[in-house]
């Protein structure tokens, strides 16, 4: 009996091909469904769900961009990257993963379009230059026409990074690249933005995961998984107790920020940001920037790299542009309830206004 492609087998007969038990698949649905920021009791239907899909091609394309995406996919730990190419998916083209290189590696990459025209997934990391096709090119051709090209055949595009969503750091007034994002180009196709600079390493795992057992994702108005982008850094920051009290680090070395209070004052944008950092976390669920003592620059955010300084509290217009002002505007009222905070507690708290309180102060207060 002839046995399956890869291609044709389920991921079920794949994983039991390679000697993987029960035992460890359903430990393998335990890390996609954590990794997908779903509830235990989701494991027996993402299992049942997998031993029916089939291992999707995976055409990779870099333009644009510092190569962090690939380094952050490189270090996902919930599937790690061994176990989402061999096990979940098969990564037929990727500049930095791959081994081929040359006229090698283009075969490939064209091998793969044709052979799985219509159910490849386009995953794209990295801005598309249109002012000039020789700003970036790949093998003779253009970003732009490359991009074209593989997502005639996609069955959906994964846009992974801020540059890719968005723009990101290209895009940077004045954009001298003419710089632009997967969805200002197609228009035809699901596309799926992934935002970050660089998006958190499971995040990345985690979209691919979920596309391959459940589809589509639920997304917000930016194309945002909502899983992952659904709330706000600021609503889940462990330090948010420290900003309702009104409690703020100066400087980044005075008391306060050693005692962990709130860095709202010193430009952190998590009240207008949406990522899962505060509860996914990075370095296998190690920590995140705000835990290691520095703000949110907002980096999943559109043109965040315009807002003007990252010291600067939101309240405090950074610049002129409309985008700025906007920026400003939507982040007004967590500055005056941070300023109502303060005046309160300096009325009722005079005599020690300079008193440091710590993490497990305020949590023992809030539980009395």
């Amino acid at each position: 009996m002839q046995t399956p492609s890869p291609y044709e087998q389920t991921l079920g007969e794949h994983l039991r091909s390679q000697g993987i038990s029960r035992r460890g698949f359903l430990k393998f649905c335990g890390l996609l469904a954590s990794s997908m920021a779903l509830a235990p009791a989701m494991i027996p239907k993402i299992a049942a769900a997998l031993e029916q899909a089939k291992r999707p091609s995976v055409i990779w394309l870099s333009f644009q961009e510092c190569t962090g995406c690939t380094e952050s996919l490189t270090r996902s730990h919930s599937p790690s990257i061994e176990g989402l190419i061999f096990d979940a998916i098969s990564l037929d083209y990727h500049h930095t993963l791959q081994a081929a290189s040359g006229d090698a590696a283009e075969h490939a990459r064209e091998e793969a379009m044709k052979e799985h025209y219509g159910k490849y997934v386009l995953v794209v990391d990295g801005s598309i230059p249109l002012d000039n096709p020789g700003y970036s090119t790949i093998a003779g051709i253009s970003n732009l026409d490359m991009l074209k090209e593989a997502a005639a055949g996609a069955a959906a595009i994964i846009a992974v990074g801020t540059c890719s969503a968005y723009g990101g750091l290209p895009k940077a007034d004045p954009n001298p690249t003419g710089a632009v994002s997967v969805s200002d180009i197609i228009k035809d196709k699901p596309i799926i933005n992934v935002p970050g600079c660089p998006p958190i390493p499971v995040v990345i795992t985690g979209v691919i995961a979920h596309f391959l057992t459940f589809g589509l994702p639920e997304l917000d108005s930016l194309g945002r998984p909502k899983a992952f982008y659904g709330q706000n850094i600021h609503d889940r920051c462990y330090r948010r107790p420290f900003y309702d009290r009104g409690l703020f680090a100066e400087t980044f070395d005075d008391e306060g920020a050693k005692a962990g209070w709130c860095l709202y004052k010193l430009g952190c944008k998590g009240p207008v940001t949406y990522n899962a950092c505060a509860t996914t976390k990075w370095n296998d669920g190690t920590s995140f920037p705000i835990e290691s003592g520095h703000g949110c620059i907002g980096c999943s955010e559109p043109n965040f790299w315009d807002f003007g300084g990252f010291y600067k509290a939101l309240s405090i217009p950074t610049g002129a542009s409309g985008q700025n002002v906007v920026y400003a505007a939507a982040a007004g009222i967590a500055a005056g309830v941070a300023i109502g905070a303060m005046n309160k507690k300096s009325k009722t708290e005079a005599a020690s206004s300079h008193q440091t309180v710590t993490v497990e102060e305020l949590n023992q207060e809030s539980g009395s």
